[in-house]
């Protein structure tokens, strides 16, 4: 009887470590609801808060300031973050270059991150001037400016209102090399709210695998983190913020802009990305000739005088992330120009 009870009681353990450690087990502690500032998210290094009072409300942007590994190099790169994700999933970049003796600072932009997420009017104009201030609180100088996605719409913005700061602007992927106005359908804020709102956790999911030409496993974490967004009983407000920047995307086009800069300037194009923001509402004889990032970015190579434009083959929306070493490389080798 004793040894029957010890038997059961084994395969009652077996069982409970395998159920543990089952898919079913790790989908439900993916969803559990995440806070929309991701407190109990672990960023890879230290997260300090810069106050900001906007349109009179007491707000915090979040960031990290990595001081350089080794020799210091005595220059700043200043990494954005694209529109559907944050700071830390710069994580391999910011080691990369610090390991090269550059300290790297990464803003979580309003709205975004573990930053406050306000109703306020969002324009890439007011998130470059926040972006300044922080910068001349670290003393910060000269900076070298990388920008993904809707960070280079943001960074683009950032060099041509600060030239005299920008020593190297890096556009990684960015979204608006072409002006959305013409070929997306118009949306009020409340269409953006309601559609996101509403989005099914099977819609987020292939969303974000759309980034990407060749998904991998690890890339599911930042699915995760949307997903669990939305079960966070304050979801509403951060679908609100998502909503008027992507208003801010579609209604603040910079393509018009880039023969102004002058900045040194290094475009890294995942050739293929098809991304445009507003896809879903393209009608469908445009779809073939709109995100064709290959095109665009030669175009907007041509735009920029004396730019470097390097085409990574069978690389999507996020080279940093399906690129890295490729991605690392073309980086250091422009910044020690």
């Amino acid at each position: 009887m004793c040894k029957h009870r010890i038997a059961s009681t084994i395969n009652i353990f077996i069982f409970t470590v395998m159920l543990l450690l089952s898919p079913w087990a790790v989908k439900a502690e993916e969803l559990k609801p995440l806070s929309i500032t991701m407190e109990g998210y672990d960023y890879p290094y230290q997260v300090e808060f810069f106050p900001l009072t906007i349109e009179g409300q007491d707000l915090r942007m979040a960031y990290m300031n990595v001081p350089p590994e080794g020799k210091d190099r005595g220059r700043v790169v200043l990494l954005l973050h694209g529109k559907n994700f944050f700071g830390a999933y710069w994580k391999e970049t910011i080691r990369f270059l610090a390991k090269n003796g550059y300290r790297v600072v990464i803003p979580d932009q309003l709205g975004f991150g573990k930053s406050s997420k306000p109703n306020i009017h969002y324009s890439f104009h007011l998130l470059a001037s926040n972006t300044k201030k922080l910068l001349d609180v670290l003393g910060v100088k000269e900076v070298a400016v990388v920008g993904h996605s809707m960070g280079g719409m943001l960074a683009t913005r950032f060099a041509l209102m600060y030239p005299e700061m920008v020593s190297h602007l890096i556009l990684e992927n960015p979204v608006g090399l072409e002006d959305y106005r013409p070929i997306v359908p118009y949306a009020s804020v409340e269409q953006l709210y309601q559609a996101e709102l509403n989005a099914s956790e099977e819609g987020i999911r292939n969303y974000y695998k759309s980034y990407f030409a060749n998904w991998k496993p690890e890339y599911e974490e930042y699915a995760n983190v949307a997903v669990r967004w939305k079960a966070s009983g304050e979801y509403p407000r951060l679908v609100l913020s998502s909503a008027l920047t992507y208003q801010m995307i579609y209604e603040q086009p910079v393509c018009y802009e880039f023969a102004n800069i002058k900045a040194r300037t290094l475009l890294v194009i995942g050739q293929a990305d098809r991304t445009v923001a507003g896809k879903a509402r393209v009608k469908k004889d445009l779809l073939a000739s709109v995100g064709q990032y290959p095109e665009l970015g030669r175009r907007t190579a041509k735009l920029i005088s004396g730019s470097t434009l390097v085409e990574l083959p069978n690389v999507g929306h996020i080279p940093h992330l399906e690129a890295t070493e490729r991605f690392h490389e073309a980086l250091l080798s422009f910044l020690n120009r």
